[in-house]
């Protein structure tokens, strides 16, 4: 069976809503999508280092349109994994699995890997938004679109725009 490796952070949960909303709440100011596109997220957020910080901010992560869906059906047909990033942000540890336990009640604390750097990973397929953690990766590497990576042109990965698109694909 086929090992899937799914990120967390921008491919099932909508951190962009979350930094835009909490921008709002803070300065008052909107940031349009667009305006961000190709841009780091802590420079189109001032405040994200901060946001991301916070206590409860990766818990009260809005779930990605469709990706409930495609995980029960990934879940059905490959051996899967979530694996997320939460060193640099000690508190998003617990947020992160309460969250999935809340949102993909079907997934068991054995698929859940919070871990620091992903060049440990490994597997047959990869969905990230982030091409550092795509680039070490042997497998099939699918890179989910988001601002920051809007620009980025690497013909090693293959570019999916939605939860439908990735459920086409496998």
């Amino acid at each position: 069976m086929k090992k899937v490796i799914v990120d967390m952070d921008g491919v099932m949960a909508d951190v962009y809503h979350q930094l835009i909303q909490f921008e709002k709440r803070d300065t008052g100011r909107e940031v349009e999508i667009n305006d961000v596109v190709g841009r780091p997220e802590i420079e189109a957020f001032p405040n994200g280092k901060k946001h991301v910080n916070e206590v409860g901010f990766f818990r009260t992560l809005p779930v990605m349109k469709g990706s409930r869906e495609a995980m029960e059906y990934l879940n059905s047909k490959y051996e899967l994994y979530i694996v997320s990033a939460g060193m640099e942000f000690p508190n998003s540890l617990r947020e992160k699995y309460d969250w999935l336990e809340e949102h993909f009640p079907f997934i068991t604390w054995e698929q859940i890997v919070l871990c620091g750097s992903k060049r440990v990973v490994s597997g047959d397929i990869m969905i990230d938004d982030y091409p550092k953690n795509l680039n070490h990766f042997s497998g099939q590497r699918l890179i989910f679109t988001q601002p920051h990576n809007e620009l980025v042109e690497d013909d090693t990965y293959e570019r999916v725009d939605s939860w439908e698109e990735i459920m086409n694909i496998l």
